[in-house]
């Protein structure tokens, strides 16, 4: 008993030791990221996501975080013992400890691209990838006070670049372009990210994390717009769509290839693929194994008694008609499109700790 005691006594200490190494956290994203910058001048109008029961099991109240509670940068600046990180364009904000320039509806890849392929419309955001580091940039006089200082706090500082690449295949999907046409985007969408992680490592950045996407076809937003397949078109266990799901894995194994380009171009650079996907079909698959309801993939906040997924585009989250289960930590989808509380800490804790990450962030 007491070598068990102190192994695990050792193991926190290394832990401890490990999380230490990082000054700061600077995250990019979307929506899956975004802690508020979207309403540090105000709420919207169009805005749901700013309204309760938005924020209800963390905060108390909506924070502009697309979720009931934290999400996934949240719990990895909590265990690395460091501030929930700002919104990049909140007023008298510390920035030295880190900052997040995630922002709902973020793409990878610029307006102009969307404008000259005609999807202009279907993207309402323009904070893509290029722009969130332009913001970052900008802010560096307020958080170092040389580009020597600059350099060495962001060599101590952990990087997390995205998700991205799933409001770019959304705009296209939703704009009914056929599914050739989204999956010509992969290539272009992966690159955009690899330059952007170069832009970063040439600012100084040496510890990165790059996510991939959730499975989509899993999600109650896509499984209610594209209602009516045949039954070959969902997978027979998870009831997920299997198209969808299949352009995520193809982004996904696109964007670990690149990852492993990056790495042999930045031997000195720590690049860490961050996995969303496995384990979000695991909550769908082994939902008990989490503390979660076994289930068709249906949202804790939607529109009761419309449809079998509770999702319903005319009474979204936060908007009147719609309604919040009485316990999230049994959901994994929290409003058709994003995860629970509960959800992005079991994905946190992975990628911190494995499997759900290589390497894992806090790897030895």
């Amino acid at each position: 008993m007491t070598r068990l005691l102190l192994a695990c006594l050792a193991l926190l200490l290394a832990r401890a030791a490990v999380a230490r190494e990082y000054a700061a956290v600077f995250s990019f994203g979307d929506s899956l990221s975004d802690t508020g910058n979207l309403c540090v001048d105000g709420i919207p109008d169009y805005l749901a996501t700013a309204h309760a029961p938005y924020g209800m099991t963390y905060f108390g109240y909506p924070t502009g975080r697309v979720s009931d509670g934290r999400v996934v940068i949240d719990f990895i600046a909590q265990e690395l013992g460091l501030p929930l990180l700002p919104p990049s364009k909140a007023k008298n904000a510390t920035f030295r400890r880190g900052a997040n320039f995630a922002i709902t509806g973020a793409t990878a890849l610029d307006m102009a691209f969307f404008e000259e392929h005609g999807l202009a419309r279907a993207v309402w955001s323009s904070g893509s990838l290029h722009t969130q580091i332009g913001w970052f940039r900008d802010m560096k006089p307020n958080i170092c006070s040389s580009p020597q200082e600059c350099r060495e706090l962001f060599r101590r500082s952990l990087f997390v670049v995205g998700e991205f690449g799933g409001n770019d295949y959304g705009s296209t999907i939703f704009s009914f372009r056929p599914l050739e046409e989204v999956h010509a985007l992969v290539p272009h969408v992966v690159d955009v990210i690899a330059r952007g992680v170069e832009e970063l490592i040439a600012e100084g950045a040496a510890d990165l994390v790059v996510p991939g996407l959730l499975p989509t076809g899993c999600f109650p937003m896509f499984l209610s717009t594209f209602v009516g397949k045949p039954a070959a078109a969902y997978g027979p266990r998870s009831g997920c769509n299997r198209e969808l799901n299949t352009l995520s894995w193809v982004h996904n194994a696109a964007l670990q290839r690149k990852v492993e380009e990056l790495r042999a171009r930045h031997p000195d650079v720590r690049i860490v693929y961050a996995d969303y996907y496995t384990p979000a079909i695991r909550f769908v698959l082994h939902a008990e194994e989490y503390g979660m309801l076994r289930q068709t993939p249906r949202a804790c906040c939607g529109a009761p008694g419309v449809g079998e997924y509770n999702f319903n585009l005319t009474s979204k989250c936060g908007e009147p008609g719609a309604y919040a289960c009485q316990d999230p930590s049994n959901h994994w989808s929290w409003d058709g499109a994003h995860l629970t509380e509960a959800a992005y800490g079991h994905i946190a804790k992975g990628w911190l700790y494995g499997p759900y990450a290589d390497p894992p962030i806090l790897h030895p």
